[in-house]
């Protein structure tokens, strides 16, 4: 650091090869900066993310029915399975039909619902949030 501190006060009298050495030493300690602010920056968002998901479990068990802190005793009961919907909403199947006929220009009698499966939302909550303040602020 003797060069980095005699180039901070009077840097005419340094010689060519220490500004070489006093450059390559500035060039480290700022890729050292970097390197350890992007550290930083990795380590916050894999935290923010872990911090996340706990929260998004948390939330999905609470809607299932069980508090975060309840366990259940499986041992006693008999497993319960509960079998898939396929019985769906009426009117969810005609919007559904109403949308795809109209999408490709053809009458409703001739579309057929097989199966209808909700697609997995890959939307960050990030995202959602923006859009949610852009039509609050527009409104």
């Amino acid at each position: 650091m003797d060069l980095l501190g005699k180039m901070k006060f009077s840097i005419e009298t340094m010689t060519m090869v220490e500004k070489f050495l006093a450059g390559i030493q500035v060039t480290v300690l700022g890729l050292v900066i970097v390197f350890i602010a992007l550290a930083v920056l990795y380590f916050a968002v894999i935290i923010m993310e872990m911090l996340l998901n706990k929260v998004q479990e948390t939330e999905e068990t609470v809607e299932s029915g069980l508090s975060a802190d309840e366990t259940v005793d499986l041992e006693d009961k008999e497993p319960v399975y509960e079998e898939e919907n396929t019985v769906y909403d009426t009117e969810l199947v005609a919007v559904i039909v109403a949308a795809v006929a109209a999408s490709l220009h053809v009458p409703a009698q001739d579309v057929v619902v097989k199966s209808i499966k909700r697609a997995r939302d890959s939307t960050p909550i990030w995202a959602k949030m923006g859009r949610i303040e852009q039509i609050n602020n527009t409104l």
